[in-house]
């Protein structure tokens, strides 16, 4: 296959221009090299839309009785140099800390989806402050946070024995919601309770009861 295509080079530098034959010399200097072929491919394509939308909704006045709607910040990083399996890992770790925390943990998670994660929260925040009228930086929890899958760039490896082989380089999306406020004692859902926990609650409740038109 090298062979083939080296051949193929030498007949087309002969019988083109110079302009032709410098893009296939690109083109072969990055056939069986680690990098995208093309990093601008598809350069339009700037990420998903609609989860910035969030920001500009309007709700209609509260009454002075009703509770105080928390108000909240929706951010995003688009296309982002990392597998969208890898960076699940980290957006799932800082659900349900509060901003302060969730930034100094992820400074000291050994991954490289942290920096861009703990880069995104701190974006937010200053989002927060500057366009939504939140008052304190600190007063402020991850509500939501997750990962997409973004483009995916296939590029040629080469084997021994002439043989070629495929390499997928991924993009994700990481999404990230912040809410004002203090996080939820409990962000998950408890698990089951286990036989014992079970029957020492039915013991509890038998040993409430009430006898009816007794002393």
């Amino acid at each position: 296959m090298a062979n083939y295509l080296a051949n193929a080079f030498k007949r087309l530098s002969v019988s083109h221009n110079a302009a032709t034959v410098a893009t296939f010399r690109v083109l072969a200097a990055n056939l069986h090299t680690t990098t995208p072929l093309a990093k601008n491919w598809n350069g339009r394509n700037t990420g998903p839309q609609r989860w910035m939308q969030y920001n500009k909704v309007i709700y209609s006045p509260q009454a002075p009785e009703e509770e105080p709607r928390p108000a909240y910040v929706c951010h995003q990083k688009t296309n982002i140099k990392y597998s969208p399996k890898k960076m699940w890992y980290v957006a799932s770790f800082v659900r349900g800390m509060t901003v302060d925390e969730a930034v100094k943990q992820l400074s000291f998670v050994d991954k490289q989806g942290a920096s861009y994660v703990k880069e995104a929260i701190l974006e937010a925040v200053d989002m927060a402050v500057r366009k939504h009228n939140v008052e304190f930086r600190s007063n402020l929890w991850v509500a939501e946070s997750f990962c997409g899958k973004g483009r995916v760039f296939k590029g040629m490896r080469r084997h021994g024995r002439g043989r070629t082989g495929e390499v997928e380089y991924k993009h994700c999306h990481y999404f990230v919601r912040l809410e004002e406020g203090a996080p939820p004692p409990n962000y998950y859902q408890m698990p089951p309770k286990t036989g014992e926990q079970q029957l020492d609650d039915w013991v509890d409740s038998m040993r409430k009861r009430k006898v009816t038109s007794s002393l």
